[in-house]
């Protein structure tokens, strides 16, 4: 049971995205008139130090971490990271409204086996109640949560290895929407009470979650993200990987990169979350998504916000978790403002030195 991990901790705690591409941290003080921004760090990930999702190498991971502890205060010492993908399992079941904690988790791990298609004694679980079932109240709505130990133990290896302690591990799809009410200010007044999706695309993986006047209605993994657009840099200028990701950071693009690969990669950008979109009305009955929240390195690509809102018929803003926030002494602002779509995932994990949230 991994319940020591996911539960709510006093002292401050820095949010460590580690993804594919690279691993970003947050770390967020919580002053007299809302969040300061104490920390904001990105370093670059050895290619294929990841893949898919899953550490490849647990060494090489808690060396970039590393580099970027000696970024952070060094009286944080706690961090909070995030698994994601095919090995991790997030469902609301049904209990008895009238079990305790202890009940509950007992009669949990009994159905555990029925629920999970794993071994159990691969797999770490943990659950929160949420609140008592409408269409039966002699019922409990439980959020369980599921991931395979092997996935957990990685993460919380290279953590160690780059000079952290693990005090939570969360479930990315859940992060990525922890920072909705930082986020709010950059809709219309009235999404408080509409449905939200936020899109935050990655290097490799998509991750599409959706609130419900705020709160966490439905979430889903794909495998998409800002890499196929690298590769078609690629393959049509004669570049290397990382001369193509300096190319896109830099805008040192020909003229005609436009047509031959901003285009096409557009194209696959609409499918993609029009897709994802489709399959959310489906299963949720919902009649539409109200509006959408862009964030991860694809939202900085050129003219995403308006190409989104135009070809989906959906208000579209990109993400921006630091927007009314107060700046920390040691931080840039400028680099803030370009970077922060990237940063949604981290904050939402820094956020669990305040909340528990769901999981």
């Amino acid at each position: 049971m991994l319940s020591s991990l996911w539960k709510k901790k006093a002292s401050l705690i820095v949010g460590i995205d580690i993804g594919s591409h690279s691993i970003k941290a947050v770390l967020l003080h919580q002053g007299n008139d809302g969040y300061v921004l104490e920390a904001l760090v990105e370093e670059t990930m050895p290619r294929g130090a990841i893949i898919d999702r899953e550490i490849q190498d647990i060494e090489a991971v808690g060396k970039v971490i590393a580099k970027l502890r000696k970024k952070i205060p060094a009286t944080v010492s706690d961090a909070a990271v995030a698994v994601s993908g095919q090995t991790v399992i997030t469902k609301v079941i049904y209990m008895d409204v009238a079990l305790n904690e202890q009940e509950l988790a007992s009669q949990i791990e009994i159905e555990a086996d029925s629920l999970i298609p794993y071994p159990l004694d691969e797999v770490s679980l943990d659950f929160e109640s949420l609140d008592v079932n409408e269409s039966d109240p002699t019922k409990i709505n439980v959020l369980l949560s599921a991931a395979r130990t092997e996935s957990v133990e990685a993460r919380v290896s290279a953590l160690e290895h780059g000079g952290f302690n693990t005090k939570v591990v969360d479930v990315e799809s859940y992060a990525v929407s922890r920072p909705f009410d930082l986020v709010l200010s950059l809709l219309p007044d009235d999404a408080v009470d509409k449905i939200v999706a936020t899109v935050d695309i990655g290097a490799v993986m998509t991750l599409f979650s959706v609130t419900d006047a705020g709160e966490h209605i439905y979430s889903r993994d794909q495998i998409f993200g800002s890499e196929q657009y690298t590769r078609s840099i690629v393959s049509y200028y004669n570049k290397t990987f990382e001369e193509a990701e300096q190319a896109k950071i830099d805008n040192d693009l020909p003229p005609n990169y436009t047509f031959e690969v901003l285009a096409p990669y557009h194209t696959i950008l609409v499918q993609q979350i029009r897709r994802a979109i489709q399959m959310f009305l489906t299963s949720s009955g919902k009649e539409k998504v109200d509006y959408l929240v862009i964030s991860g390195g694809t939202a900085l690509v050129e003219d995403v916000q308006k190409l989104l809102t135009e070809e989906l018929g959906i208000h579209t803003v990109i993400a921006n978790p630091f927007a009314n926030m107060k700046m920390g002494k040691t931080i840039n602002s400028d680099e803030v403002e370009r970077n922060a779509p990237k940063f949604m995932v981290a904050t939402g994990l820094a956020l669990r030195s305040f909340s528990s949230w769901h999981i």
